[in-house]
């Protein structure tokens, strides 16, 4: 029952069809006749009529988008139109039908009017288009519901003006939306019934009389169910997607939360310890306001009341600008970090939540000492006197030390300089602004000043506190207090060097030239005339001079000290070291040392040498001229039980890539207290102290090897048969040329201890050791006793250490041996750690420096810099070097010095880079410093 009714549906609407078809065949009357343009009266006959059947055109499927069920193919047609274009414009093209079935079923078939013929019929085909306009409801279009009925529409008209309305409607039908072809099912009914008078096609799909079309509206007509399970399958897909991608970005997420949860615990550890330095501030500042109560109970026992007004008011003012601060910057903690304090907390002059214990020193102190709380615990300390050009404020109590001001010379004395010069206030003097150092010389400073030359600034005279004068003061020089040079322990002394100028443009320096020693200053141990220095007492004297030159001799120089005069027979070298000849001009930077007892009326000079006579002075020579004393001594006295001692290198010929030389004593002041050992390899000493020393080899080397790696000098302590390197100094290395390697330093040794030394250089370099008469290969030393002195080695810190463009930039140093009572290196909390060495006691001091670097400056300048109490530092020593050798892997400088230090002396060391960029500082191999101490 199924099948039946939709059968019988068709059959009905096969029925429909064949009526019309048969009422189409009638006699054509009117325009509607293909004749009418030619005005033929005459009814159309025959089988050219449009209702014949043998000229029937094939039914054509010409959808439109009203229609929603199937349209038959009516028979009555438009007229044709005039020419092709207007057939064009009044029919419009047929779509092709797309269905299951073959192709002869899908096609659109041409309609053809009758009467036509061969040619003209194919022309007229494809110039004509039926239309396939909607009826009133006829046939089986009543049966069905009124949604999906089609709409009813005007039907054409005959005459002259159904030419614009079949464009019009033409139009509008193209202007529709293409509908969507479904399977012509009533069409292949009817194919398979050829009873009905409708063959099927050859290809077995069903006639074209029937077609049927389904136009498709978005909220109208349902989707084909194989559409819909495609569009459900590829709906499913793009769920499956987006779940995929949604579970990724939560992870993402969790991620993110995650880190933003590490992120947060980093910002509360760092709140926390911003928290502790807060608490540890407050607490300092209860330290200060212990300190000031302690203070202010001091003032008031002086009679100044109104220092003591200005010194409660500056620190009222300083600790609530300290309560300020420390305020402002919680706050701004806190904002950013949001977090909670207890108020307390923030409460800087009000009661003290953190308890503090009594401060105070566990036992009395002296009568010149004060406890100074500043420490933990506190301990005594010597009360400071006030230094020249100081007053005195308040006398040192058993809390609180000397107070002293700085006098303002240029406040008191308006004038000190002279009318139009400027006077600038400096701690402990003045100084006059655009003034020389000749017109300072000739007495500008005034009464009880002297011209420092240092500082380049008047100071005040010493008034040695109630010890006697044994020096007055004078334009040049400050007061020397005390006993007379002769219980003095040790001294030192200072000058300048300069090359004297050539008497004639062809003068050569090969016999030896004579270096001008100029000093600063006077002193009752010795006199500086005609460029020499001549000694006034007995004792040890450690000679250091610092020397930079710029040659473009034939050969090498060689630079030495020669005692008793330059030409003198009696007179004998004491040190020389051999610059060697460079392939560019450029500076280098050598130290000459050694130690001697001396008389009165020793001479003292330096001395330049060429071994040939092609080194002009005054076009082949440039010394450069350094600010800081370039030669410096330290004398002892006998009362110290200094032992000196000079050795001479053996004069053998090595080839070898590590060389231990041995020695032969030239002299010694005390046999006893300094011998050679068994193999003449080292040096024993019987008593323990301190060991001033320096070695010089020179050589003479072969192969590109000796200058990419260079050279080394070491020198070992051996201790009960164990060798440990105490100081260790680098050379860069030449090639067919002569240079020397040189070493300075001061041990601690042990009685029994030994000092040796040894030369290592590349396996693949060639090197001859030698020596003459001349000091150029020799071991010079001075063994002080422990109770008069000290010694400190350290080395370049492995961090912190300057890079790049530098520019006057301090070293920072690491200690290697334990500290002494008298210096050590400032640690970590102190100020400037790491950088200054500081003195305990008042004493000389000698330092001598060997820095290994890697660097492209033209020039490298070593200053060492001492700063004295609260002073401003002065150069006390500077080294000047050049660039790198072509093809070495690493250069030296190096420089040596003795001065004078005070209790809270400081020095420290800085490196300058011109016109280039230091690459690396190592901190072994060839990098330490060396402290003497030995007590005045």
């Amino acid at each position: 029952m199924v099948l039946i009714a939709p059968v019988l549906l068709l059959l009905v609407s096969w029925v429909s069809l064949h009526d019309t078809v048969h009422a189409v065949a009638e006699i054509c009357r009117g325009t509607h006749c293909y004749g009418a343009e030619t005005g033929d009266p005459r009814p159309c006959t025959g089988a050219h009529c449009p209702g014949s059947r043998s000229s029937r055109p094939p039914r054509q499927f010409n959808p439109t988008t009203q229609g929603r069920a199937a349209q038959i193919v009516g028979s009555q047609y438009h007229a044709y139109p005039s020419s092709p274009r207007a057939a064009s414009e009044a029919h419009p093209a047929v779509q092709p039908l797309r269905g299951r079935h073959s192709d002869s079923r899908m096609r659109a078939s041409e309609v053809l009017p009758a009467g036509c013929t061969d040619a003209d019929c194919a022309v007229l085909g494809k110039q004509f288009q039926p239309t396939n306009d909607t009826r009133d409801c006829k046939g089986i279009e009543c049966r069905l519901p009124l949604r999906i009925r089609p709409k009813t529409r005007a039907k054409s008209c005959v005459g002259e003006g159904c030419l614009v309305g079949s464009e019009e409607s033409a139009s509008s039908t193209s202007s529709q939306l293409p509908p969507v072809h479904l399977s012509d099912r009533a069409a292949q009914f009817l194919g398979d019934f050829p009873e009905f008078g409708y063959q099927s096609s050859d290809l077995g799909g069903a006639p074209l009389g029937v077609q049927l079309t389904c136009d498709i509206k978005p909220g109208e007509n349902e989707v084909p169910s194989e559409d819909a399970l495609i569009l459900h399958l590829q709906l499913t897909k793009g769920q499956e997607k987006l779940v995929e991608a949604l579970r990724a970005q939560q992870l993402v997420i969790r991620d993110l939360q995650q880190k933003l949860a590490e992120q947060q615990e980093a910002l509360l550890s760092q709140q926390r310890e911003i928290l502790d330095q807060q608490k540890r501030m407050y607490e300092q500042m209860d330290v200060v306001k212990a300190q000031y109560g302690l203070l202010s109970d001091t003032v008031k026992q002086v009679s100044f009341q109104g220092l003591q007004g200005e010194l409660q008011s500056y620190f009222e003012n300083h600790l609530a600008g300290l309560q300020s601060q420390a305020r402002s910057h919680l706050q701004k903690s806190y904002a950013v970090h949001k977090m909670d304090m207890d108020s307390k907390v923030m409460d800087v002059v009000g009661e003290a939540n953190f308890p503090q214990p009594l401060l105070g020193c566990s036992s009395s102190c002296g009568p010149e000492e004060f406890c100074d709380f500043q420490k933990d615990p506190p301990q005594c300390e010597k009360c400071t006197m006030c230094p020249p050009g100081f007053f005195l404020i308040s006398q040192c109590s058993s809390t609180a030390d000397r107070m002293c001001q700085d006098r303002d010379e240029c406040l008191e004395l308006p004038n000190i300089c002279g009318e139009r010069v400027k006077c600038l206030n400096t701690p402990g003097g003045f100084r006059c602004l655009g003034v020389s150092e000749r017109e300072a010389v000739m007495g500008l400073c005034g009464r009880d000043y002297f011209y420092n030359q240092e500082l380049q600034e008047c100071q005040a005279c010493s008034d040695c506190d109630g010890d006697p004068v044994t020096v007055s003061c004078t334009a040049i020089s400050d007061s020397v207090c005390g006993q007379l040079s002769e219980i003095r322990l040790s001294q030192s002394w200072g000058a300048n060097v300069a090359v004297p100028p050539a008497r004639t443009s062809g003068a050569h320096i090969f016999p030896g030239l004579q270096l001008n020693i100029r000093g600063k200053e006077s002193s009752d141990l010795l006199s500086n005339e005609a460029g020499q220095v001549t000694f006034l007492q007995h004792g040890l004297v450690w000679l250091d001079h610092n020397f930079a030159i710029k040659h473009s001799c034939r050969n090498f120089l060689q630079v030495g000290m020669r005692l008793n005069g330059s030409q003198e027979e009696e007179g004998w070298d004491l040190s020389g070291v051999r610059i060697e000849q460079p392939d560019g001009k450029y500076f280098q930077g050598v130290s000459v040392s050694s130690g001697v007892e001396v008389e009165p009326n020793h001479t003292l000079t330096l001395l330049l040498k060429s071994p040939n006579q092609h080194c002009n002075r005054s076009k082949d020579l440039h010394v450069y001229d350094i600010t800081a004393p370039s030669v410096s001594l330290l004398w002892l006295s006998h009362d110290t039980g200094a032992v000196a001692m000079t050795a001479q290198m053996s004069l053998l010929a090595h080839y070898q890539t590590s060389y231990r030389p041995t020695f032969r004593i030239s002299s010694v002041s005390d046999p006893y207290m300094i011998s050679l050992t068994h193999d003449n390899r080292g040096v024993r000493f019987t008593e323990s102290g301190v060991v001033k020393f320096v070695l010089q080899q020179a050589l003479y080397s072969m192969g590109h090897t000796c200058i990419r790696e260079g050279f080394s000098l070491i020198a070992y302590t051996n201790r009960n048969g164990t060798g440990l390197a105490a100081m260790q100094a680098f050379k860069t290395g030449v090639n067919y040329r002569d240079t020397s390697i040189t070493l300075s330093g001061a041990v601690s040794v042990d009685n029994g201890d030994t000092l040796s030394f040894e030369i290592t250089s590349p396996s693949q370099c060639n090197i001859r050791y030698f020596g003459d008469s001349t000091g150029i290969s020799m071991l010079s030393l001075i063994w002080i006793p422990s109770a008069v002195s000290s010694a400190l080695t350290a080395t370049v810190s492995r961090t912190g250490l300057p890079f790049g463009a530098v520019r006057n930039k301090p070293l920072l140093f690491q200690q290697i041996s334990p500290d002494t009572q008298q210096v050590h290196l400032a640690r970590t909390g102190e100020p400037n750690s790491r950088k200054n060495f500081i003195f305990h006691e008042k004493g000389t001091a000698n330092i001598a420096l060997n820095l290994k670097l890697i660097h492209s400056c033209n020039i490298v300048k070593l200053t060492l810099q001492r700063v004295e109490g609260r002073g401003q530092a002065g150069p006390v020593a500077q080294q000047v070097s050049g660039y790198m050798p072509e093809g070495s892997e690493w250069a030296s400088i190096g420089l040596r010095a003795s001065f004078q230090v005070q209790n809270g002396t400081a020095v420290y060391v800085t490196l300058d880079c011109i016109r280039g960029r230091v690459n690396q500082i190592t901190h072994e191999g060839g990098t330490n410093i060396s402290i003497l101490w030995v007590a005045v």
